[in-house]
């Protein structure tokens, strides 16, 4: 007759640590880390404009809430690539869609903010060339996969080519309270820091669990990660 005592015990450990979440994102005190004292001022919002991009013939989401050594950023490469010379379809009518929230949420954003929060140190996320934690987003520019420096997979370079990239403002909003709460510092001030400094092209949006629906409503097909 002990099942019971158990799933009580259970189910309190597992309150006290939804309790302790929240508390991470909603009330941390300021510290070391020198944030500015006001959040930033950003013009970035949560918005679906991200929708209104998706006109080519050829559409895919790729919903990807883990690194795994990069290897979204390889197959969102690969999916504008073999159209391209399988099939003969330019960029222009493709599109992928690549998503940002989960362990990939701070994939997102500048190397700016790499930096002044140690997010290398903070993913446990190591920048190849000198095994230490990475100083700058290791997806921007020339992501290492498999052993293999790839520009051609980059954030940048995708992108480029027409690839929609969309940022879970729901994910932020949890992963820099945990942030504040690991460095010490306001977990507000650390939310308007951060959405000030998402990368260049990518799109903040409400929450990705209404995108994958949005997505799969537009026609999109879809492809986990």
């Amino acid at each position: 007759m002990l099942i019971a005592p158990i799933l009580v015990r259970r189910a309190a450990l597992a309150a006290s640590f939804a309790i302790a979440a929240a508390a991470a994102v909603i009330a941390v005190q300021p510290g070391s880390l020198q944030a500015s004292p006001k959040p930033a001022h950003s013009t970035v919002e949560p918005s679906n404009r991200w929708l209104k991009g998706l006109k080519a013939k050829h559409r895919q989401f790729f919903d990807n809430p883990s690194p795994n050594g990069g290897i979204a950023l390889v197959h969102v490469m690969n999916y504008y690539d073999t159209y391209n010379k399988a099939f003969g379809v330019k960029d222009a009518d493709i599109n992928a869609v690549l998503t940002f929230y989960g362990a990939t949420t701070f994939y997102g954003l500048n190397d700016a903010v790499w930096a002044k929060y140690r997010l290398g140190e903070f993913l446990e996320t190591n920048d190849p060339a000198t095994g230490k934690p990475a100083t700058s987003n290791p997806w921007r520019a020339a992501p290492v996969i498999l052993g293999m420096t790839l520009p051609a997979a980059s954030l940048e370079s995708l992108h480029q080519r027409g690839a929609t990239l969309i940022l879970c403002n729901n994910a932020l909003q949890i992963f820099s309270g945990l942030l504040a709460a690991k460095r010490g510092l306001d977990a507000q001030v650390v939310y308007e820091d951060l959405k000030a400094n998402i990368l260049p092209g990518v799109d903040l949006i409400p929450g990705m669990v209404v995108a994958v629906e949005q997505a799969a409503r537009a026609g999109l097909s879809y492809h986990r990660q």
